[in-house]
């Protein structure tokens, strides 16, 4: 690990990470009119392994570092994702709820790698915990049913969506053991051949459990729906991950996770540009909160420089 202040560099890469992240959410619900959650999921690792993994060496790291990161990063975080976007959940609701996987990674970094988080970011991360508050009173208010906000989401999806945000979490503190044990690999590689690990599971559970009427249907998809997958497989997952883990392996786990709270800032955007959801009240609220949680974030980094 370097310096654990972030470079003007790496606040480029994080806000990058943030945009593409955001806009993730609205692209996944295009793509799930013509695929079933798993078979989303094997789409989008076929299209992040291929064809890089031709030209991409193997990092230089023990192989079950590879495994246990493409498990929870890609089966686990977003096999329960998509399921969730399927059953019941919105692009922008899920845009927020995944982000709780900065609290869960904080508390993976306290117990597992014995990480410290920093006053501005303790600070930080008590208004983004009040600005998630506000998101799920929206969810439970009675009036959000009067603007399509939690009557379009279940009791099931939200769930789900924050098991994945744990997977998520998980996956952060691999990143961080990864580097302790190798500190010379390509993130780029590390995406990819991790990436490989998720495509046969997904296959086998669309195997299993994707009814036979519906199996062969993403032979029919839209071309507007294969162009989703492309983004999911290209822009977010290999793009958006080597930023990520680049960024993990560079600094602390709960330093680098707070940055993701800018995606539901995106991601609600998205969902009330694209898709026509609305913006409650309390979701506004929620919104300040969380971009005052960064603005506190950043400018403790600024005073550490």
């Amino acid at each position: 690990m370097t310096d654990a202040r972030l470079s003007g560099r790496d606040l480029l890469a994080a806000l990058v990470v943030v945009v593409l992240w955001g806009v993730n959410f609205v692209v996944m619900k295009f793509a799930l009119r013509d695929f079933t959650p798993f078979q989303l999921g094997a789409a989008r690792y076929v299209f992040a392994v291929l064809p890089l993994a031709l030209f991409v060496r193997p990092p230089k790291i023990p192989w079950h570092w590879l495994v246990l990161y493409g498990t929870f990063q890609g089966v686990g975080q977003f096999g329960i994702l998509f399921i969730a976007l399927k059953v019941g959940m919105t692009a922008a609701l899920a845009s927020v709820l995944l982000q709780t996987q900065i609290f869960f990674t904080a508390l993976f970094g306290f117990v597992l790698l014995h990480e410290r988080a920093s006053r501005p970011l303790q600070i930080g991360l008590v208004l983004a915990a009040l600005g998630l508050a506000c998101f799920a009173l929206n969810y439970v208010h009675p009036a959000a049913t009067d603007h399509g906000g939690a009557s379009a989401t279940t009791l099931l999806g939200f769930v789900l969506t924050l098991g994945a945000a744990a997977m998520w979490a998980v996956s952060n503190i691999v990143a961080r053991r990864v580097q302790r044990v190798a500190t010379n690999y390509s993130p780029p590689a590390f995406v990819v051949w991790s990436s490989m690990v998720a495509v046969l599971p997904f296959f086998a559970l669309s195997y299993l459990f994707d009814p036979e009427a519906v199996r062969w249907q993403w032979m029919q998809a839209r071309g507007s729906s294969w162009l989703a997958v492309a983004y999911l497989g290209w822009v977010a997952t290999l793009v958006g991950y080597s930023l990520w883990t680049g960024l993990l392996k560079r600094h602390p786990a709960n330093r680098v996770a707070p940055f993701s709270l800018g995606v539901p800032i995106v991601g609600l955007a998205t969902g009330m540009l694209v898709l026509g959801e609305v913006i409650t009240p309390w979701q506004w609220a929620g919104i300040a909160l969380v971009v005052a949680a960064l603005g506190c974030m950043m400018l403790g980094q600024i005073k550490r420089r």
